[in-house]
């Protein structure tokens, strides 16, 4: 049974629990829409064809349940035609959603904020049941949605208007999973975790959001950027942004969001319009971007979205890379020393050893120390690396005069990188292009 009802015909929800349904407007609704109902029901209509669906839980899963009306004891009632439907309505509370309830008001207050679970806010004549309110700071409100459940797709139909409804009232929705297909839609801003037991949960162990969370790589679209040019051409010479992944505490995404530094984008991407959540900085970096495409936007100091815990991890942590010297500079480019000196670079992995081999005399200046994954000579890294940097530290001048030194200092880090590029594909006799591509992916990734 279900005391808010929803009518296909009048598109309107109706309130079994106050005496007008809610509807002050219309006059003895109650009597026309009970009177109407029954005599379907002498007539053997089917309650999947009259009018009357549950206005509450179903609906707002997006599930189509037909009802039909009863007095019991002087009581109105909604009576469910299925009882999967019925069962909808009373299904118990995972130990997991209990556990993420406490650790998220655990982490607000905290933070200096208040909540409350299982909080429903009437809005006009309908209501918002949310599963976790957090109180954030300056009137922020962010309600927390936990969908552990595996049900269909269509079951989750009702996301998009359940948030929507959320966000029209005040409510910044935040619908965390730990699902990996929820977490791929795109109705709602998903966060996702790994799934663990409830004990793992509830205990103050780092949990890592490992899905939803972005940081925003600004960049400008010319012959050294390292991502491809979202306009599907060449090069077009704006400015553009491109979101990566990240991990971020649960606890800090539940104290960030209440405080207003992570906050909530739609970010496009061709047709399509993404949803993820982004620090205020970068929020703030992106609109400038969308503003004015043609440069890119200042970089914004912002408080890091994670950082170092004391705390035990909930998951245990992949290994730290190990920190070794830079490599020497190839011998048959002079600029590569003086440019390693002046640039800050990532340490390397070390080149593993290799048996000697008779070179001719165009690979006698081609350095042999491969990465053990790509085969490209670590020196090929090397040199990437510092155009990079070089390309970096020109983004974030502002001075016409040291833009200029820079863009000199970045344009021989370049032509340094693509001449030892060129010469390695030649002496191997190797696609340049892709030897290019596989060394900007493997710099790339290394960067991340």
């Amino acid at each position: 049974m279900a005391n808010v009802v929803w009518h296909k015909n009048f598109r309107i929800l109706l309130d079994l629990t106050r005496d007008d349904l809610d509807h002050p407007e219309f006059p003895g609704l109650w009597d026309l829409i009970y009177t109407a109902d029954r005599f379907y029901g002498r007539r053997g209509v089917p309650v999947s064809q009259r009018d009357l669906q549950c206005g509450g839980v179903c609906r707002d899963l997006g599930v189509e349940a037909p009802m039909h009306l009863r007095m019991r004891g002087g009581r109105r009632e909604a009576v469910h035609e299925r009882r999967e439907d019925e069962e909808r309505h009373s299904v118990p509370m995972s130990d997991e959603h209990k556990a993420y309830q406490e650790r998220i008001l655990r982490a607000a207050h905290e933070g200096g904020f208040g909540g409350d679970s299982e909080v429903r806010t009437r809005v006009g004549r309908t209501w918002i049941q949310t599963d976790t309110l957090v109180e954030g700071a300056d009137g922020r409100r962010i309600g927390w949605e936990v969908q552990l459940s595996t049900i269909d797709e269509r079951g989750l139909r009702g996301v998009r208007a359940r948030a929507g409804k959320a966000a029209k009232n005040g409510i910044t929705p935040a619908w965390h999973t730990d699902r990996a297909a929820y977490a791929q839609r795109n109705d709602t801003h998903w966060t996702r975790s790994d799934r663990l037991p409830a004990h793992l949960i509830a205990r103050n162990g780092d949990l890592r959001i490992v899905s939803g969370f972005r940081a925003l790589d600004f960049w400008h679209c010319d012959t050294s950027a390292l991502y491809p040019c979202p306009h599907g051409i060449r090069r077009c010479g704006k400015a553009h942004a491109t979101p990566k992944p990240r991990d971020v505490f649960f606890d800090d995404m539940v104290r960030q969001t209440a405080a207003g530094t992570i906050v909530p984008i739609h970010f496009r991407a061709g047709s399509t319009v993404h949803r993820y959540w982004v620090t205020s900085a970068d929020r703030d970096r992106l609109d400038d971007l969308n503003s004015d495409d043609t440069r890119l936007p200042l970089e914004r100091e912002a408080t890091p979205a994670s950082g170092a815990s004391r705390n035990r991890p909930t998951c245990q942590p992949a290994a730290a890379p190990l920190t070794v010297q830079d490599p020497p500079a190839p011998a048959g480019l002079p600029l590569a020393r003086p440019l390693l000196a002046a640039l800050p670079l990532q340490a390397a992995a070390p080149p593993p050893e290799t048996a000697p081999s008779a070179l001719g005399p165009c690979e006698d200046q081609i350095p042999q120390a491969a990465e053990s994954t790509t085969g490209l000579p670590t020196e090929l890294v090397t040199l990437q690396q510092a155009a990079d940097a070089a390309h970096r530290k020109l983004q974030q001048l502002d001075n016409p005069h040291e833009r200029d030194l820079q863009r000199q200092v970045w344009r021989q880090a370049a032509e340094a990188a693509q001449g030892a590029v060129t010469q390695y594909a030649r002496t191997k006799r190797l696609n340049r292009y892709e030897v290019e591509a596989r060394l900007r992916q493997l710099v790339r990734n290394r960067g991340q």
